[in-house]
């Protein structure tokens, strides 16, 4: 069992953030998502887009954002629960909550914050016969644990930077790599294509242009993909792993079932301080809705600062919160 004062549900910059603004007030957050690295949406679709109305950072790379956040909370020392879906938020007789993920991790918090972005996400799944009958039987649609594909055969199969960056990874990691692409040219970021075509031609991959993975083989655990090119010629791969990158789709997931108000699959939330309907329990980011709401990062900063004003009275209930500023005191002195 995990211990804190709150568990934050996303590890997007909004969720980062407001660690920050909670290690102010001296509480301490544990943080869990769905994907394996945190960041959210920055980290794992579009790392490398600009982005431009972040305050005093214009034209910051998603990624450099990311890594900026992570600096900035250093020194609370977070705890982090990647790779895992919250599935239930179980209240305690003293109010407080036992968040339970997928994996049976449990966080005992005094306060939730939900800053789930637009919500889990779940990734988009190709059509290839026998897909869902080979699922945790050699078919993954993230890297979690790269080590797992040590000295095996893995078949990714996608044209964005997940796919890019993870063929460049496994090259040096699995026995054999073959990545494929229904197109000729690559989404993600220049420099990563022309890294996987250089692995391509000096033989370390194996990169089937204008083809795609259309049926899987095998007895019980994956054994063979089928890859049809735009010839209709078929080639079968023998491999232990198929590994489809094709991006994520945002969905409210367990959330929708823990009794929050809920309107066009955002949480109802008051501006006063971005509670939900229920006590203890807030929702920032993406993921709330209120009259005049605007889906920006830099809106989900303001509220984050807000909420922790008001969730300090839960964590400490026996003392009186006084405002400073951080320009006056500095970190350190919070």
């Amino acid at each position: 069992m995990v211990n804190t004062d709150i568990c934050i549900i996303g590890a997007g910059p909004v969720g980062l953030f407001a660690v920050f603004e909670a290690g102010l007030l001296k509480m301490r957050c544990h943080l869990i998502d769905a994907l394996p690295v945190v960041g959210g949406q920055l980290s794992e679709i579009y790392p490398q887009k600009p982005i431009y109305d972040i305050p005093g950072a214009p034209g910051i790379i998603a990624e450099d954002l990311v890594s900026n956040l992570m600096r900035q909370i250093e020194e609370f020392k977070p705890g982090f629960t990647l790779g895992e879906r919250v599935e239930e938020l179980v209240k305690q007789d003293d109010g407080s909550f036992i968040v339970i993920t997928n994996e049976q991790t449990r966080v005992h918090c005094k306060v939730v914050v939900i800053a789930a972005g637009l919500g889990s996400f779940e990734p988009r799944k190709p059509l290839v016969e026998n897909l869902e009958q080979f699922e945790g039987r050699g078919v993954h649609y993230m890297v979690k644990k790269p080590e797992q594909f040590r000295n095996k055969s893995v078949v990714l199969a996608g044209g964005g930077d997940s796919a890019l960056d993870w063929t460049i990874f496994l090259a040096d990691v699995a026995s054999r790599v073959t990545l494929v692409h229904r197109g000729d040219t690559f989404r993600g970021a220049p420099d990563s294509a022309e890294r996987v075509f250089s692995l391509a031609a000096s033989g370390k991959i194996d990169l089937l242009l204008q083809s795609q993975v259309n049926s899987l083989g095998g007895n019980g655990v994956l054994k063979e993909v089928s890859v049809l090119d735009n010839k209709k010629q078929s080639t079968t791969i023998s491999t232990d792993y198929f590994i489809p990158l094709f991006g994520l789709s945002p969905k409210l997931g367990p959330i929708a079932d823990w009794n929050l108000g809920v309107e066009k699959s955002a949480i109802v939330v008051d501006t006063f301080d971005y509670a939900t309907n229920v006590e203890r329990v807030y929702a920032i980011g993406d993921i709330n809705t209120y009259p005049g709401k605007l889906k920006l990062i830099l809106c989900g900063f303001h509220e984050a600062a807000i909420m922790m004003q008001s969730a300090f009275k839960f964590v400490y209930p026996d003392q009186k919160l006084s405002f400073k500023y951080t320009t006056v005191n500095g970190v350190n002195a919070f």
